[in-house]
C-alpha cells in the first residue's frame, strides 16, 4: 500500500471474507496506525479466503507452504515483512516463513509474529492488550486520574481481551467483565489474578466457552448479552469490528463510563463513536489504542536486524514508550481549543508524517 516511511508491513489473513476491497481498506487504516508508532514501518495487507476452521493440521501446513510459493518473490526484510491476522497465528506464520526459508535458502527477519526459538520477540502476543492498557492510563492521567480502582468492562477474550486485563489488574483496575460470541462472563466483585489463570487455561482448550468457567469461578455468565449494559469506569471493546454500537454507547454514556478505548479493530460504529464525541467522552480510535501489536512486531524487525533478543522487560519498556509517543501525538494534533479528539489527533498525526515522507520523496 504504502512504503513512503520504511518497507510493507502488515498482517496476512486467512479467512472466507477476504477479498481485494477489503484488503485496500485495511492497507490504508494500516498506513496511519503504523506511521503513529513511530517506527520505520510502512504499510500493506494480504491474504486469501481460505477457511482454517475445521481443518487438520497438515492441510494448514500445506496450505501455508502453498501460498509461500507464489508470495516468496515479492516479499523480504528490506521489502516486505508479513505478520499475522485473523486465522494466522504463530503457527501459521511458522509454517510460512519454514517454507520461505527453504525456497530462498535464507535465514532473515521476513516475516514478525514468528516463535521465540527462531527469531521471535518476547511479549508479542501480549502487546495489543497492554499498548491498549497503557494508552489508556495516558488519557485518564488528562484528567488528573489513574486506573487504581476503576471498574473496566473488556469484550473478547482472547489474547487482546486477556492482556488487557492483565495489565488493568497490575495497574490497580478491577476487571468486572470478559465475553464470548454466547455471552459475558461477569464478575460483580471484580476479577483476581487466579480468575483470570483459570480463564486462560480454559481458552487454551479447543471449542472451550466461557460458560464453562461459573462452575468454579465466582461470576455470572450472562446469556447472549454483551457488557455494555453494566455500570463502569473504562469500556475497552477487544472483541471484533462493530461489536459496539450507537444504543450501547448511550447505556455506557448513562452509566458514567469516562473512557473508551479500542483494542480490537473498528468495535465501535461510526454512530457510537459520534455519540462518545457528543458527549466528550474520552474515546481512543484502534489505529492509535491497539497500535501495540504492530509497534512489537517493529521491535522484532529491529531484533532481527541486531542479531539480538530482547528481555521482556526491554521489549515491555520500549512498547510502553512508544504508546506514550503516540498518546502525545494525538494530544498534539488532536486539541482544538482546550478539547482533544482522539480520533482527529491520530487520524492527523499519522497522514502528516507519511505526507512529509511522501513529498520530500518527489513525484516518483
Amino acid at each position: 500500500m504504502n512504503s513512503a516511511i520504511g518497507p510493507y508491513k502488515g498482517g496476512r489473513r486467512f479467512h472466507p471474507s477476504v477479498n481485494l476491497d477489503i484488503l485496500k481498506f485495511l492497507a490504508f487504516e494500516q498506513t496511519f496506525k503504523n506511521s503513529l508508532t513511530s517506527l520505520p514501518m510502512g504499510s500493506g495487507k494480504g491474504g486469501a479466503d481460505f477457511d482454517p476452521k475445521d481443518k487438520s493440521d497438515a492441510e494448514i501446513m500445506r496450505f501455508c507452504q502453498a501460498f509461500i510459493t507464489e508470495l516468496y518473490r515479492h516479499i523480504g526484510p528490506n521489502l516486505d515483512i508479513p505478520a499475522g491476522d485473523i486465522g494466522v497465528g504463530a503457527r501459521e506464520v511458522g509454517y510460512m516463513f519454514g517454507m520461505y526459508k527453504k525456497l530462498t535458502n535464507e535465514f532473515t527477519g521476513t516475516f514478525t509474529g514468528k516463535g521465540f526459538a527462531f527469531g521471535g520477540s518476547r511479549i508479542r502476543p501480549e502487546a495489543t492488550g497492554y499498548g491498549c492498557v497503557y494508552f489508556v492510563e495516558e488519557m485518564m492521567k488528562t484528567r488528573h486520574s489513574g486506573l487504581e480502582g476503576k471498574k473496566t468492562l473488556i469484550s473478547g477474550s482472547g489474547n487482546v481481551a486477556q492482556f488487557a486485563a492483565r495489565k488493568v489488574l497490575d495497574l490497580g483496575g478491577k476487571v468486572l467483565t470478559l465475553s464470548d460470541s454466547s455471552g459475558t462472563l461477569f464478575f460483580p466483585q471484580g476479577m483476581t489474578e487466579e480468575d483470570l489463570l483459570h480463564i486462560t487455561e480454559l481458552k487454551n482448550k479447543p471449542g472451550a466457552r466461557l460458560s464453562e468457567a461459573t462452575q468454579y469461578l465466582n461470576a455470572e455468565y450472562l446469556e447472549s448479552q454483551r457488557p455494555w449494559h453494566i455500570p463502569c469506569d473504562i469500556a475497552l471493546p477487544c472483541a471484533t469490528q462493530n461489536e459496539l454500537d450507537e444504543d450501547n454507547a448511550r447505556t455506557l454514556i448513562k452509566n458514567n463510563c469516562q473512557v473508551v478505548a479500542e483494542g480490537a479493530n473498528m468495535p465501535c460504529t461510526l454512530a457510537a463513536i459520534d455519540i462518545f464525541r457528543d458527549a466528550h467522552i474520552l474515546f481512543a480510535p484502534g489505529k492509535a489504542a491497539n497500535a501495540g501489536g504492530v509497534s512489537v512486531s517493529g521491535l522484532e524487525m529491529s531484533q532481527n536486524s541486531l542479531r539480538l533478543n530482547w528481555t521482556s522487560g526491554e521489549v515491555d519498556e520500549r512498547l510502553h514508550s512508544i504508546m506514550q509517543r503516540i498518546h502525545h501525538s494525538c494530544i498534539e494534533y488532536g486539541t482544538v481549543d482546550g478539547t482533544t479528539g482522539y480520533v482527529r489527533g491520530a487520524n492527523i498525526a499519522g497522514f502528516v508524517k507519511v505526507a512529509d515522507a511522501m513529498l520530500a520523496q518527489g513525484v516518483v
